[in-house]
């Protein structure tokens, strides 16, 4: 595996590929990884011939009072990692290659930017769009893999794509999970010993809550109820929300689906750790 970390180089390794008609894949990444991310890996490995990641902390999408400081970072581990998982190449560039002086552009998205993260990070997806842009076109990828762990980070992609005309086609990859349920994620390494006992309860709830919701339950008493229980489990609550599972649009039941199926999303806090999951609702 080689490590790139100027464009030039990047886009050097992949046009000689595509000049070989070679497909390649892209699996971006702030590092710290896991399971999860290699599981995003084998995924562009079954899908291209090539396979590219890319190592970046992007500051954009931190807010002010978030843990940008403190965020793991370990780059000779998930160097190791991911020349174990097969990688071809590395592509970890630092701050100045990425928001170099003078730097001024922010992309802004609506519909699926709108509400859930958005009311809780403000300039979050600002950040994320930003930044995936700039990786894609530099990559210039035939696909990019993204897990469904962060599902509105998934559809924001998925919208910035298309709307900008970006040649690379998205993929969404499972959630990958501990064996009592809790979604893999870089920041459970933040969790005590009993908060990580208690983590588990959020995809337990969202499951209870998908299940009242196929049964019939009406979809304000479901989500009343599960809300409840996180309430009684976790610190804080940011939100549990039934939405389309194609544009997050709100959704008050089930029979009105614009797509066909639904996604439960939820967030809460645990001491100083943020937690993110969701499961499907299809009827």
């Amino acid at each position: 595996m080689r490590t790139v970390r100027s464009v030039p180089d990047l886009r050097q390794a992949v046009d000689a590929w595509h000049a070989d008609r070679e497909t390649v894949a892209v699996v971006p990444t702030m590092g710290a990884l896991h399971g999860g991310h290699l599981s995003l890996v084998a995924l562009a490995r079954q899908r291209a011939d090539r396979v590219v990641t890319t190592l970046f902390i992007n500051p954009r999408q931190f807010g002010p009072a978030e843990d940008l400081a403190r965020y793991p970072r370990n780059e000779a581990a998930d160097a190791d990692l991911l020349r174990e998982a097969g990688v071809d190449l590395l592509y970890a560039p630092g701050p100045d290659a990425m928001y170099p002086d003078g730097f001024t552009t922010t992309i802004s998205l609506g519909g699926p930017a709108e509400g859930l993260e958005t009311e809780h990070r403000p300039g979050f997806f600002e950040g994320v769009a930003t930044v995936v842009a700039k990786l894609l076109l530099q990559a210039g990828a035939d696909d990019a893999i993204f897990g469904e762990k962060d599902y509105q980070q998934l559809l924001v992609v998925r919208r910035l794509v298309a709307d900008l005309n970006i040649r690379t086609t998205i993929v969404g990859a499972p959630t990958l999970r501990e064996a009592d349920g809790l979604a893999m994620s870089s920041r459970n390494a933040y969790l005590s010993d009993a908060e990580r006992q208690r983590a588990a309860t959020l995809h337990g709830v969202l499951q209870e809550t998908a299940r009242a919701l196929v049964s019939g339950t009406r979809a304000a008493d479901a989500v009343a109820a599960g809300l409840a229980r996180l309430e009684e489990v976790f610190d804080t609550v940011d939100y549990l929300a039934l939405r389309d599972a194609a544009t997050l649009a709100p959704l008050d039941t089930l029979d009105r689906m614009p797509s066909g199926s639904g996604r439960l999303l939820a967030a809460v806090h645990l001491g100083t750790t943020r937690l993110i999951d969701n499961v499907a609702v299809d009827t």
